[in-house]
């Protein structure tokens, strides 16, 4: 499929990030009122802001708005665009999740069945069945805007525990993530003075580094036996919010002229960029599944 720029009325990943980048910082500056109208400081209205799931549902319209751009009939993507509920509730093999974004396919119908799976999901009624459930192409959409060093062990096992569940059962099934992190985080010391600040981090080579290297090895899938556990394609959105337009970093060369990344590190962004995730997922859907399924 071919790109088209010029679709109006379409999010692009700059207006969302954009846009996150003015939500945090109006709400670190002017705070806010908890459920029971008691006034709150800005570190608590950002933290508020983020739990609410508005700013990463930014990212979400930005990630159907791409897909549209490829030539995707907006009726096949659940949610739609600018909707965040009524997600897919899809089953793998243990256990069954919504899924952030689904584009379903125009030549197969649900087809409800029983599962007779060992564990939880045995006896249980898949309303989409298998020939559906391989055929829809399901991207998840994640961040971490504050405490990115902490929990990293146990988002990563999610995040790989998420395409195994689906490719035991449906081994084809095309998926994709997305995760977004920032260079630096809001500080928030600062922000409880409604002030906009960022934390300064010795370490943000070795930390950017990390997180390359951790989602290369979930990242393009093929149809090798033993790699259920990665997606087809991932994208790590790195994303510097300290600018007045805040900066996404899509190649090496970006991040090494930036002191972000060594040369000789050893790992590449090139590969978890945003630009060719969506054009990526769709290439892998057309070989496995052929083309026009979303027209």
């Amino acid at each position: 499929m071919q790109r088209q720029n010029n679709v109006p009325n379409l999010t692009t990943i700059q207006d969302a990030v954009n846009e996150i980048k003015r939500l945090i910082e109006d709400a670190i500056i002017n705070g806010g009122t908890d459920k029971n109208g008691n006034i709150i400081d800005g570190c608590a209205a950002k933290n508020n802001l983020i739990r609410s799931q508005v700013p990463i549902c930014l990212i979400h319209d930005a990630v159907k708005s791409e897909f549209v751009r490829y030539g995707v009939n907006p009726a096949y993507i659940y949610p739609p665009i600018l909707q965040h509920q009524g997600e897919l509730k899809i089953f793998g093999a243990v256990k069954a999740k919504n899924q952030d974004i689904c584009i379903c396919p125009n030549d197969v119908v649900p087809t409800p069945e029983i599962l007779n799976f060992d564990g939880i999901l045995r006896g249980k009624r898949d309303p989409y069945g298998f020939s559906y459930t391989e055929r829809v192409l399901s991207v998840n959409v994640r961040s971490q805007l504050s405490s990115v060093a902490n929990n990293f062990d146990t988002l990563y096992e999610r995040t790989f525990a998420e395409p195994l569940n689906l490719h035991l059962r449906c081994p084809n099934m095309v998926l994709g993530e997305l995760y977004m992190i920032p260079v630096y985080e809001y500080d928030d010391t600062p922000a409880q003075q409604n002030r906009v600040a960022f934390i300064a981090n010795r370490q943000v080579k070795k930390h950017i580094a990390k997180y390359i290297s951790s989602f290369s090895a979930v990242n393009n899938r093929q149809l090798i036996p033993g790699t259920e556990y990665k997606y087809e394609r991932v994208c790590l959105l790195v994303v510097d919010f300290r600018p007045r337009t805040p900066r996404i970093y899509n190649t090496d060369a970006e991040l090494i002229a930036d002191g972000l990344l060594d040369a000789n590190s050893g790992v590449s962004i090139n590969n978890l960029n945003y630009p060719t995730f969506v054009q990526t997922l769709l290439n892998v859907y057309a070989q496995r599944f052929g083309t026009g399924k979303f027209i």
